[in-house]
């Protein structure tokens, strides 16, 4: 017996396979600050979510691990890559989270499977005014954000109560707001101990990318 799919009817099914892949992770937020941007995870395991990818730029994933872990490794090689052909100048943010989308766009139209997978490319600029952040979801598709975003299962959630909070600040306060906003979303009390935490500070020489310890955490979110 004949057996015929739309094409449309095909797209959806990806997507709602995606999307229930994607809604199984924990969420990750986005935020700028005064002097850089923040990334926080609601993270208890020892499989990071937040990496570096170059001197200015960070990468998060959210979704299934390994395919999110894939993604991280291809975007380093591109960076290296390409500062090393060229000049580290020229890795930017946006080059990565284009390279990202394309790649994303393709698996998604042309493999039976997608990926379950969102991900978050910044880069912190010389001023507020320079950050850049990159939200791509699992079918390519890439919004440029600006102030705080979010990734994962409870995303729209997370941004819905940024929305009205939300002022540039400094860290602390940054910090805690995301936190806060990760203990709303999920209806639970964080530790330390259960956040991944990692900023890109503009003022810090070379490397902007930073992990923030549990210690540092605890002392951050003392009230």
């Amino acid at each position: 017996m004949p057996y015929y799919v739309s094409p449309e009817q095909v797209m959806q099914d990806k997507a709602e396979y995606a999307k229930k892949g994607i809604s199984r992770g924990r969420s990750i937020i986005a935020m700028e600050y005064d002097k850089g941007i923040l990334l926080v995870a609601d993270n208890p395991s020892s499989l990071s979510k937040i990496s570096e990818i170059y001197d200015k730029i960070a990468f998060a994933g959210a979704g299934k691990y390994s395919e999110f872990e894939n993604l991280r490794k291809a975007g380093i090689r591109h960076a290296d890559m390409k500062g090393y052909l060229y000049s580290r100048d020229d890795v930017t943010g946006k080059s990565l989270a284009n390279s990202y989308s394309q790649s994303l766009g393709t698996i998604f139209s042309q493999e039976l499977k997608p990926l379950e997978v969102e991900i978050l490319v910044v880069e912190v600029g010389s001023a507020t005014e320079e950050n850049e952040m990159y939200r791509i979801s699992f079918d390519g598709s890439i919004f440029d954000e600006t102030g705080f975003t979010a990734i994962g299962g409870k995303s729209e959630a997370l941004i819905t109560y940024l929305k009205s909070r939300y002022n540039l600040s400094p860290l602390k306060d940054a910090l805690r707001l995301s936190v806060d906003a990760l203990e709303a979303g999920y209806n639970q009390t964080t530790t330390p101990e259960g956040l991944e935490v990692a900023v890109l500070d503009r003022d810090r020489t070379g490397r902007t990318f930073q992990r923030l310890g549990t210690k540092e955490l605890t002392e951050y979110l003392r009230k």
